[in-house]
C-alpha cells in the first residue's frame, strides 16, 4: 500500500535517483493523476529529517522492465544534483508501459522548520473552504 521506494536507488535528497513507485488505480491510489503534472508543480517528500521539495521537469512513458539510471536519462553519468523520479502503470487501468515523471530537488528544509508554508496555506484554504 502506498508508494515503494525502488531498492538500490538513493534516497530523499542525496544525490542522485531517489525511485518511487505507486499504483494509480488500486491500493490507495497514490500516484493517480501523476499524468496531470505540469512543469513547475512541487512534489513534497516528508521524512523524519525534514521536507524535500522536488520540481517537476517532465516525463515519458517506457516499457515495465526499464529502470532508471542515477542520472534520469543519461545512463553512465554521475549524479552531481537529487532526483525524484515517481513510475506508475501506463495507461491508468492497464500496466503494458510505465509512466515515469522526472523531478529535481528544488529546496530541503528540517522538519523542526515545520512544513512548507505552501503546504500550511493549503491545509488552511482546505478547511476554510
Amino acid at each position: 500500500m502506498g508508494i515503494g521506494h525502488h531498492q538500490g536507488t538513493a534516497m530523499p535528497g542525496a544525490a542522485g535517483n531517489f525511485a518511487v513507485a505507486g499504483h494509480r488505480q488500486a491500493h490507495d491510489a497514490v500516484l493517480d493523476h501523476v499524468d496531470a503534472l505540469v512543469p513547475g508543480d512541487w512534489i513534497y517528500v516528508q521524512t523524519r529529517e525534514g521536507y524535500y521539495v522536488y520540481v517537476f521537469r517532465n516525463s515519458q512513458t517506457g516499457l515495465p522492465s526499464r529502470t532508471d539510471e542515477p542520472v534520469p536519462t543519461r545512463p553512465g553519468a554521475a549524479p552531481t544534483e537529487s532526483y525524484l523520479t515517481p513510475t506508475s502503470c501506463n495507461p491508468r487501468f492497464g500496466s503494458q508501459e510505465r509512466f515515469v515523471a522526472y523531478t529535481l530537488l528544488e529546496r530541503w528544509q528540517p522538519v523542526s522548520a515545520e512544513p512548507p508554508a505552501e503546504i500550511i496555506q493549503a491545509a488552511r484554504a482546505a478547511r476554510e473552504g
